[in-house]
């Protein structure tokens, strides 16, 4: 199954898409770099995010994850959730990366703003169990 779909002729990137392939990667730019504002290495940030460090140094070099800007709202939960993290909370990674995601998609879905660049936001997340969202 391709994760494109063909509209007027030409190749679509599908709301998930935009999500695993943007938002996500920015999310977690932001979050590892205010974790190393905060103190820890590359490697502790790969540590508490549960991922490589060559990773965090593709987040931190602008590499990946340099799509999207957020607004000052979504900068400050991404600054309460890095405060969550760095306190060791082994369940603040998904629950966090998972709620801000939501919110900016919701907010996508309503039409405000919470993002400038790249993605063009989601759907909401389908509740009816077909994997839709």
């Amino acid at each position: 199954m391709s994760l494109t779909r063909i509209c007027f002729g030409y190749m679509v990137k599908l709301p998930c898409q935009e999500v695993v392939w943007d938002l996500l990667p920015a999310i977690r730019a932001a979050l590892a770099s205010a974790l190393v504002r905060r103190g820890h290495s590359q490697l502790q940030a790969a540590r508490l995010l549960d991922m490589a460090p060559a990773a965090i140094s593709q987040y931190l070099s602008g590499k990946r994850g340099y799509r999207i800007e957020f607004d000052d709202e979504i900068k400050a939960e991404i600054e309460r959730a890095a405060d969550e993290i760095a306190d060791g909370d082994p369940d603040a990674v998904p629950a966090r990366l998972c709620s801000i995601c939501r919110t900016l998609r919701d907010r996508a879905t309503e039409g405000g703003p919470a993002i400038r660049g790249g993605c063009s936001g989601a759907a909401p997340p389908d509740d009816t169990g077909s994997g839709g969202g």
